[in-house]
């Protein structure tokens, strides 16, 4: 059974930039697919999601702007699936058959 996710709209969008893929992103781009937070946001939002698991990164701590250009993260692969129905929840539901069954 999966996991209810519930997100917020700063959260929403983080993990759009970032990509439900998994792929690597920098923090220098990922400040520059997201130029109307600024990056003490980014980081607060981030950091949240960190802590529930849903992204990685590969350093520990980052606390400012410059701190957080050298800072990779990725989308956990583990809630891949459970965030890509979290950000549209018509993807998970199975679709009707058009399939008609004729006597």
């Amino acid at each position: 059974m999966p996991q209810e996710i519930n997100l917020d709209g700063a959260e929403i969008t983080i993990i759009k930039a970032l990509g439900i893929s998994g792929t690597e992103v920098k923090g220098s781009e990922l400040m520059s697919l997201l130029p109307d937070m600024n990056a003490y946001d980014i980081i607060d939002v981030i950091k949240g999601l960190i802590m529930q698991g849903y992204v990685e990164a590969d350093k520990r701590s980052y606390y400012n702007e410059e701190e957080l250009q050298d800072v990779t993260f990725n989308v956990n692969s583990g809630y891949q699936r459970d965030l890509k129905e979290a950000l549209d929840p018509r993807a998970g539901q199975a679709t009707k058959s058009r399939r008609v069954r004729r006597e």
